[in-house]
C-alpha cells in the first residue's frame, strides 16, 4: 500500500511540475515587459523589414496588437526572424512567446511537438507557381516536373499527397530558405515552386520580370494560418486567441483605430462597452487589464484594417479577402463572443 501510495504522489508531482514548467508565460512576459514573436525572415505583407530597419506587415500587427493587450504598448516587441525548420524549437525552447509566422494549424503539429494552436488570422490554401513558358495551365499537367518546397511544411507532405493521389511523378528540391527558393526557381533548378498561395504571390513579387510567371488555378489544401504557443499553457492560449477574437468583434460591430476611444466613453452598446472593457471584467478575468481590446484596436485597428493595410487593394499584395470576411459577410471568421 505505502509503494502505491508513494507512486501516486510521484505520478502527481511529476505531471504538476510539468503543467508548471509549460504555464507562466503571461507572467515572463510581464516581468520582462517586452513580447518576444517568432516571425518569418522575410514575407511580403506578413512579415518584412522597412528600409529604417522597423518590421512591418500582417503578422507583425497580431504580433504588436498582442504586445498592447498585455502590456499596453505595441511597441514592445522583439521580432524573432525564424526559418520554417527551426520555428517551433525556438517556441518550445522559450525562445520566443509566441509564433506568428504563416504556420498552418494541423493535429499532428499538436500532438507532438509541444505547442498548442490558438486560431487562424489568415484562411489560406496551397498553390504553385511556374513559367509562362512552361507552357502548363493547370497541376496536372506536371507530371514529371520538379517542385522546389520548404522543409518540415505542410506544403511538402501536400505535395506528396496530391501528386501519389493523381499517379503522378515529381522531382523535389528541397531548399530551407525561402530567398533561395526564388532563386533557386529563377535559375532553373525547379520547374515550379509550391507554397501557400500568399507566399508565392509574395515571391513572384521579388522575382526579376514577375509578369513572365503565373500561379496555377488548383488549391490542393487547406492551410488556416495562426499562431502557436507552447502547449499546456492555457492561460496564454486564451489571451493570443482572444486577443484576435477582439480585432474580430471590432470589425464586426463597428469599432476602429479612429473611433475606439470616442465609443469606449459614449457607446451605450453592451457587446462595445463588453469588449473595450468599459463594462465587465473579462480583461482581468484572463490576468491583463479590461482595456486590452481597447490597446490593441488602438495600436493596430480592427482586423478588416490590418487586413487592407497590409494585404489589400491599393497594396502590393493586392489580395481580395476571401474567405477572410466577417461572417456577416460570407467570409470565416466568427469570434467567440465577449460576454
Amino acid at each position: 500500500m505505502k509503494t502505491i501510495v508513494a507512486g501516486i504522489a510521484v505520478s502527481l508531482t511529476v505531471g504538476l511540475s510539468g503543467s508548471l514548467a509549460n504555464a507562466g508565460t503571461l507572467d515572463v512576459v510581464k516581468d520582462r515587459g517586452e513580447l518576444k514573436c517568432g516571425v518569418h525572415s522575410g514575407s511580403a505583407g506578413f512579415a518584412e523589414q522597412s528600409d529604417d530597419g522597423r518590421w512591418v506587415g500582417f503578422d507583425v500587427d497580431f504580433c504588436r496588437a498582442i504586445a498592447a493587450a498585455v502590456l499596453g504598448d505595441g511597441e514592445k516587441v522583439q521580432f524573432v526572424p525564424l526559418s520554417s525548420k527551426n520555428r517551433f524549437t525556438a517556441l518550445t525552447s522559450g525562445e520566443i512567446d509566441v509564433l506568428i509566422r504563416k504556420t498552418t494549424g494541423t493535429a499532428t503539429r499538436e500532438a507532438k511537438l509541444g505547442v498548442d494552436f490558438t486560431t487562424p488570422t489568415f484562411y489560406d490554401g496551397q498553390g504553385f507557381l511556374i513559367r509562362k513558358d512552361l507552357g502548363v495551365t493547370s497541376v496536372l499537367e506536371l507530371d514529371g516536373a520538379s517542385v522546389c518546397v520548404s522543409p518540415g511544411t505542410t506544403s511538402e507532405k501536400n505535395l506528396n499527397d496530391y501528386f501519389v493521389s493523381n499517379d503522378m511523378s515529381y522531382q523535389v528540391v528541397v531548399i530551407e530558405k525561402a530567398a533561395e527558393i526564388t532563386k533557386a526557381f529563377s535559375t532553373g533548378r525547379c520547374d515550379v515552386m509550391t507554397n501557400d498561395r500568399t507566399g508565392l504571390a509574395a515571391r513572384k513579387l521579388g522575382l526579376k520580370n514577375p509578369d513572365e510567371n503565373m500561379l496555377l488555378p488548383e488549391i490542393i489544401s487547406k492551410e488556416p494560418l495562426g499562431p502557436y504557443v507552447v502547449k499546456g499553457d492555457a492561460q496564454w492560449r486564451d489571451i493570443v486567441s482572444y486577443v484576435i477574437y477582439g480585432l474580430e468583434t471590432a470589425e464586426e460591430t463597428g469599432i476602429t483605430k479612429a473611433n475606439v476611444e470616442q465609443l469606449a466613453a459614449t457607446s451605450e452598446s453592451p457587446e462595445i462597452r463588453r469588449v473595450l472593457g468599459v463594462d465587465g471584467t473579462i480583461g482581468e478575468d484572463f490576468g491583463v487589464s479590461n482595456d486590452w481590446i481597447l490597446n490593441a484596436v488602438k495600436t493596430t485597428g480592427n482586423y478588416g484594417e490590418i487586413f487592407e493595410a497590409n494585404l489589400g487593394e491599393g497594396t502590393r499584395m493586392n489580395l481580395d479577402r476571401g474567405l477572410n470576411k466577417p461572417w456577416t459577410e460570407g467570409g470565416l471568421f466568427y469570434a467567440i463572443p465577449f460576454r
